[in-house]
């Protein structure tokens, strides 16, 4: 954070202050300020001492912010907010507790102490300061805290305002040479020899080295005129700027890349490009050298050679860093007021930092082949250019440009600058009203220009240049228009056109639109300073008071900067441009476009500023292929969508025609509906017709998706209440949303709106949304989504709160809308609960319709899908005698048709669960038919279904058993599952709801087929089992032997029959010695 800026217009006041400057006071400031003290002396054989001491008293920085730029941060504080840690905000309470002392100025040193008022259980520090100045610039500092930041320290910032503030306290000497030289040789000899008593342990060594060559009579310091002084000031020769650390700044800026991925090191290297634009605008020349070093650092990051080898593109992050880069060299190159030789070194170094491997390409990665990569429509191949667009290409181009034009000087010279002063030949530099014109430069660099006079401390220049052109493309636009209008007829049969501008201007790298309307809002900024410069145009949620300022010199055309601003904000947010590439590129356009329209809502609309939205809203309506907002636009255009949300909420209290007009020309998404023709496609080869399918790669489709809904949802919401526009909006919205989900959330919201919780609902709105959820449904009915239950019960509770009729069309057309399982599960069901009932407050009739529809669905359902939807049917139709025997027989027909197993087990479950034995029992059967559990799948599912089988035919008599063991035998292979049949039909069991047979014997009919069936399912599985078995399975196959062991014993001779099959098991398998051990330790 930074401290709020020092009050600009303190300044250093001297001698005499009640009284007016004299001539030597003036002379002496303006001497102060350009020459060096060295040139001085140069050209005067003898200055007198009160000049020499004017001249030193003026030299000393006279401005608090130049302090504050050197000591803070380049972002504001919050306000009511001053970060005691910001180095300018602690040097300020240093210095109002009294913390300065012993304050003294030698020439062109001022010294003095701080003392660091004690904190709870500290000591209180006493640090030694001192600065050197020249020509109204700090040079150097010193400060016995070894303060090590980019900035000074708290203590330099003290020491500062208090010569700045308090200047007739500060003790003033000219500088030692001069008091050296009025002294005799004795005199210099006690004042070398006290100076060495007092610092000894300092400076002996020093001394007895300085003494030993000058007593040296061919040293070199004895070669040397003079002495040295470093009070004196500085040379003729000697650069004159500001004191910078250069080590520090690139130790800093190489950390917080290293910690690139958090946040806060992106907000700091941002702050540090604030920091630039400030030096800049103060016109100070440490601003180009601060980013020299600060794009050293960066191009030293090793992430970038990392990024090259992957061919990879870099993080957002850091993108915008490298782009802010980018944008702040285009500026320094930029500087209408630099010398040659500066530019030429710039250029030189942009140069050699452009063919360097790892620099940045302005696209955002580093390869040209990766996916997603083939050139658009809008710009020629990269390849076939021959050149590395880096981001520093533009800085580059920016090198060729001049100030020199004459007609550029005279349009930055004044505000009246107009047609009335042209020759014949200027007809083309003014526009017809007679305003000066800018066509010297391409739209982006003409604003470049502009950003530039504005960053370097030229905001009138600016202002001018940008007024030129802002008239310049208003009266392009306005020419493009009539061209348009002469073959308007041809495009509209065509119902195609072409991207006619190269560029997009948002999401730009050179941010023209932006430049422009920063420029003249800060015009119109209530603001005492006037204009605000652009780095600190970041106001967070602080709306400025925004004043017509007027355009000077607009010939009683009554034209504000503020209108220029909405004119230029509206056709750039207007203009047909070509999706760009990449998804960075395409994040970047969005952030943009939000930026402008943010700039654009901090300005109040009033009727004035409304009817210029007005009229440039139907300009661009009418602007065919040079809008957006045209009636014919290309495929891969922008849309729209975040722009026209902005101006319908914009012109709906002034003009709701207009209003909605504006929203339903945006509402169009063409790269959606356009495809190639089969034609197309069989004139290319397979690769080919693969690119068209991918081309254009939009990353941010989704969001754009989002923003269309968003566009819909303002528009219905606001026309609710007015069928007619209600009607319209939803053909809009069924024509060019494609998005289930957006389509869904759009519904969702319109009924919100309908049914408001005090209020009577809107019949309408409620039937569009009803509408649009049948849209929905339709679109999911084959292409399942995972909220698709959720999209179907959201219907349902619409049509309920439209009415029963609702409700009963969507059953009716259930084969069109929904699967026969959400039918019956969720529609059916839904629709005759009791809540549901209630809240459509039916009387009897009305009930037994909803009631009957609702059963014909659920018996239509069960027809299509019997498997899925017969027990939901069945459950529907319970209170319907003929509608469940209608029921029960699909099932019947179902089970002879291939119904599986598992679903017939569940209906027959359902009717005992009934009080439904018999038909119970018969379901049983079918499925029992169905059925096959082989000799190894004990585990089966159906095994619990079979017992349960089992019991229902032994509770419902001998015959059914009988009739139920053959099934059995049939199905079941599985030996386990058998002997747990019988042991349920032999064994006596507790007492049940269902009546208990009587306990059957094994040696009679049916169980003795089934007890046969068990043996030789054993002696089978044993035989398999004995095949491949291992010797990790020998425990588990005696266990399986003894259970063989307990059904044998079942039958009358069981003993007798399992000792002839061991015997037999030891003759076959007689190589199994272990095995065969094991039997004989069990069985004997």
């Amino acid at each position: 954070m930074e401290a709020a800026p020092p009050p600009p217009k303190r300044r250093c006041t001297g001698p005499g202050l009640s009284r007016p400057h004299t001539l030597l006071d003036m002379s002496a400031r303006k001497v102060a300020e350009s020459w060096a003290y060295e040139q001085v002396e140069e050209r005067f054989s003898r200055v007198p001492e009160p000049v020499q001491k004017q001249i030193v008293f003026w030299s000393f920085p006279r401005n608090e912010r130049e302090i504050c730029m050197y000591s803070s941060l380049g972002y504001q504080a919050p306000e009511g907010e001053r970060d005691s840690r910001v180095p300018f905000s602690r040097g300020l309470q240093l210095l109002q507790v009294g913390a300065v002392d012993k304050v003294l100025q030698v020439g062109f040193h001022l010294s003095g102490t701080v003392t660091e008022p004690p904190g709870p259980g500290e000591q209180e520090k006493t640090y030694q300061v001192s600065i050197s100045f020249d020509r109204c610039k700090i040079t150097s500092v010193s400060c016995a805290c070894d303060n090590r930041d980019l900035f000074y320290c708290a203590h330099v910032v003290a020491l500062s305002l208090y010569r700045i503030r308090n200047p007739q306290l500060v003790e003033l000497r000219l500088p030692i040479s001069e008091t050296l030289s009025q002294m005799n040789r004795d005199q210099l000899q006690k004042f070398v020899q006290y100076l060495i008593s007092a610092h000894h342990t300092e400076v002996l060594p020093t001394a007895q080295r300085l003494a030993d060559q000058i007593l040296m009579l061919g040293s070199e310091i004895n070669r040397v005129h003079g002495a040295p002084d470093p009070t004196a000031g500085a040379g003729i020769e000697d650069d004159n700027c500001w004191h910078l650390d250069g080590e520090q700044i690139q130790e800093q800026v190489k950390q917080l890349l290293s910690n690139g991925g958090y946040y806060g090191a992106s907000k700091q290297l941002q702050s540090m490009f604030n920091k630039v634009r400030e030096m800049l605008r103060m016109r100070d020349s440490n601003g180009a050298r601060m980013l020299i070093l600060m794009t050293e650092q960066f191009l030293e990051d090793p992430r970038l050679a990392l990024w090259r080898q992957q061919g990879a593109g870099m993080t957002d992050k850091c993108r915008q860093l490298w782009d802010e880069l980018g944008a702040l060299w285009v500026c320094i190159v930029l500087n209408p007021h630099c010398k040659p030789e500066e530019r030429s070194t710039w250029l030189e170094l942009l140069r050699k930092w452009n063919d360097m491997d790892v620099c940045p390409l302005e696209e955002g990665n580093y390869s040209f082949d990766t996916a997603g990569s083939t050139p658009g429509p809008q710009s020629p191949s990269i390849q076939n250019q021959g050149f590395r667009r880096t981001v520093f290409r533009r800085a580059i181009k920016a090198g060729e440009l001049h100030w020199g034009d004459q007609h550029l000087q005279k349009i930055l010279s004044s505000d009246f600058y107009s047609g009335s002063e042209r020759d014949v030949g200027d007809k083309h530099f003014f526009d017809p009203q007679g305003r000066p014109l800018w066509l010297g430069d391409s739209f982006p660099t003409a604003c470049a220009r502009v950003d530039a006079l504005r960053s370097h401390g030229y905001p009138r220049e600016a202002l001018r240049l940008a007024v030129a052109v802002a008239n310049t493309m208003k009266l392009q636009y306005v020419h493009q228009l009539e061209a348009y209008k002469q073959q308007k007829k041809e495009l509209l049969q065509k119902a195609t056109t072409t991207i006619t501008n190269l560029e997009g201007w948002v999401g730009h790298p050179l941010d023209p639109i932006g430049c422009l309307c920063r420029a003249f809002l800060e015009a119109c900024r209530a603001d005492e300073e006037g204009l605000l410069p652009a780095a600190d145009y970041t106001a967070e949620a602080k709306k400025a008071g925004y004043q017509h300022a007027p355009v000077p010199g607009s010939h009683g055309s009554a034209e504000f900067y503020c209108m220029l601003a909405l004119e230029v904000a509206l056709l750039g947010l207007g203009q047909q441009r070509a999706m760009p590439e990449g998804l960075y590129a395409q994040d970047k356009m969005v952030r943009n476009e939000e930026q402008i329209i943010g700039l654009l809502a901090e300005v109040q609309l009033d009727e004035k500023m409304a009817q210029v939205l007005q009229k440039q809203v139907q300009l661009l309506l009418e602007g065919g292929p040079f809008s957006g907002l045209g009636e014919v636009v290309f495929r891969e255009s922008v849309p729209m969508h975040t722009f026209a949300c902005f101006l319908f909420t914009a012109l709906l209290p002034y003009d709701t025609e207009l209003a909605y007009r504006t929203g339903l020309r945006a509402m169009r998404l063409p790269v959606l509906e356009t495809v190639l023709s089969a034609t197309d496609l069989l004139q290319q080869n397979l690769l080919d017709s693969m690119m068209a399918h991918r081309f254009p790669r939009w990353f941010i489709l989704g969001h754009l998706e989002t923003r269309q809904c968003e566009l819909a949802s303002a528009m219905l919401t606001t026309a609710k209440g007015d069928p007619e526009w209600l009607h319209t909006v939803l053909a809009s919205i069924q024509q060019n949303i494609h998005s289930p989900a957006l389509l869904f959330k759009l519904a969702q919201d319109a009924c919100k709106t309908a049914t408001p919780a005090n209020a009577p609902p809107d019949s309408t709105l409620l039937n569009l949304s009803l509408e649009l959820g049948l849209q929905v449904v339709r679109m999911t009915l084959t292409t399942m989504t995972w909220r698709r239950r959720e999209m179907v019960r959201w219907l349902v509770s619409c049509a309920t709160e439209i009415g029963v009729q609702a409700l009963m069309n969507i059953m009716q057309n259930w084969y069109s809308l929904f699967t026969p399982i959400e039918a019956t599960t969720i529609v059916a069901v839904t629709g005759t609960t009791h809540a549901t009932l209630l809240r459509l407050n039916l009387d009897f009739a009305q009930r037994e319709e909803l009631c009957s529809c609702a059963r014909t669905v659920a018996l239509q359902c069960a027809m299509k899908d019997p498997q899925n939807c017969a027990l939901p049917a069945l459950t529907l139709c319970e209170k319907n005698h003929a509608a469940f025997e209608a029921a029960y027989q699909i099932v019947l027909d179902s089970a002879n048709a291939g119904m599986g197993h598992s679903h017939l087990f569940t209906v027959a479950r359902y009717m005992e669960h009934r009080g439904l034995p018999l038909r119970a029992y018969k379901l049983a059967t079918l499925a029992l038919s169905h059925l096959n559990i082989a000799f190894n799948q004990d585990t089966h599912p159906a095994v619990n279904d079979v017992l349960w089988a089992c019991s229902l035919s032994q509770s419902l008599g001998k015959s059914e058993l009988a009739a139920l063991v053959p099934l059995v035998i049939q199905s079941v292979q599985c030996a386990p599952v058998l002997s747990d049949i019988l042991r349920r039909w032999t064994l006596p069991s507790l007492p049940s709801r269902r009546s208990a047979g009587k306990i059957l014997s094994t040696d009679k009919a049916p169980l003795c087929q089934l007890l046969d069936a068990a043996i030789a399912a054993y002696i089978s599985t044993t035989h398999s089992r004995l095949t491949h078995i291992s010797p990790r399975h020998y425990t588990d196959f005696i266990d399986f032997l003894c259970k063989a062991h307990e059904t044998f014993l079942l039958a009358p001779s069981g003993h007798l029959q399992f000792s002839q099959f061991l015997e037999n098991l030891k003759q076959t398998y007689k190589g199994k010695k272990k095995l065969l051990l094991l039997v004989r330790e069990r069985f004997g």
